[in-house]
C-alpha cells in the first residue's frame, strides 16, 4: 500500500524551475532514499512531502489524502540537528509534542523514555552544547519520534557526523525501526552518499540535475544486514552512479 504518493510535482522560485513534473510512490514498510546531484532540490522535495513547502503544481498524498500542511503522522529529522541551545535536551525533545495536547508530566515521560532509548540517560537536563554530533542527532531523532509518526523524513541525517559515528547511527536506526514500540511505517531519506543509500534502502530514487526529473528507481533487494563490499552491492552502487552521471 502506498503511504506517500507524489503526482506531477513542480516547484519554481522566481520563475526558475527547480523540480519539473516529479512522480513516484513510497509504500508501507519501506526505506526509500532520494539521491541526486548537489543542488538539484532534494531537500526542497523533502519539505514538500512534509507539507512545509507547497509545490507550484502537482500534489503529495498521504494514504490517498492531499498534504497541504504539516501533519502529525509525518515527522522530520534535519541535517543540522536544529536543536535550540537555550533548551535542555529534554525540552528539545518535548518540542516535538508542542502542537498536541499533552500535559507537562506526560511530555516529560515521553521525552525521558525516548532519550533513554537513544542511549542518552543522564543527559536529560544538559544542554546541546555538551553533546557530540552523534548525540545531538539522537536528540533530533527522539524529537521527531515524540509524536509517534507513521512516516519519518530524514534530510542527510549522517552527513555532518564522522564516519564511525555515522556507521553506528545507521545500524541503530535500522534496529530501532524493527522495534515493536516504534510506529514508523516508512522512512524517506535524502542523501548524497550512494553507498549509504544502498546499505539502508529498499529502493533508491535517482534524480537528475535541475530542472529535476526522475531518472530511475532502483530496487536494492539485498538481504540485511548489508556490508559495503561484495559484487552484488558494488553492482547496484555502480548502476546508481551510471544513472546519476548518464
Amino acid at each position: 500500500m502506498d503511504l506517500i504518493r507524489l503526482e506531477g510535482i513542480r516547484y519554481e522560485i522566481d520563475g526558475a524551475v527547480i523540480i519539473d513534473g516529479l512522480s513516484f510512490a513510497a509504500r508501507k514498510n519501506e526505506f526509500v532514499s532520494i539521491i541526486g546531484p548537489s543542488g538539484c532540490g532534494k531537500s526542497t522535495l523533502l519539505r514538500i512531502i512534509a507539507g512545509l513547502a507547497p509545490p507550484t503544481n502537482g500534489r503529495v498524498l498521504y494514504e490517498g489524502k492531499r498534504i497541504e500542511k504539516p501533519r502529525k503522522e509525518i515527522s522530520f529529522v534535519f541535517q543540522d540537528f536544529a536543536l535550540l541551545p537555550w533548551l535542555t535536551n529534554l525540552e528539545n525533545v518535548k518540542m516535538g509534542l508542542s502542537n498536541f495536547e499533552v500535559s507537562d508530566a506526560e511530555g516529560d515521560r515521553i521525552a525521558e523514555d525516548l532519550l533513554r532509548k537513544m542511549g542518552l540517560d543522564g543527559f536529560e537536563n544538559s544542554y546541546p552544547n555538551v553533546l557530540s554530533g552523534g548525540m545531538k542527532q539522537r536528540v533530533g531523532l527522539a524529537r521527531a519520534l515524540a509524536m509517534k509518526p507513521s512516516v519519518l523524513l530524514m534530510d542527510e541525517p549522517f552527513s555532518s557526523l564522522d564516519e564511525l559515528t555515522a556507521n553506528i547511527m545507521r545500524k541503530d536506526i535500522l534496529s530501532m525501526l524493527k522495534a515493536t514500540d516504534v510506529p514508523v511505517n516508512l522512512v524517506i531519506m535524502v542523501t548524497h552518499n550512494v553507498e549509504e543509500a544502498v546499505e539502508l534502502s529498499d529502493r533508491v530514487v535517482v534524480l537528475s540535475n535541475k530542472p529535476t526529473r526522475l531518472r530511475a528507481i532502483k530496487d536494492v533487494g539485498l538481504p540485511r544486514p548489508r556490508k559495503r563490499r561484495g559484487r552484488n552491492f558494488d553492482d547496484i552502487v555502480d548502476g546508481i552512479y551510471a544513472d546519476l552521471t548518464g
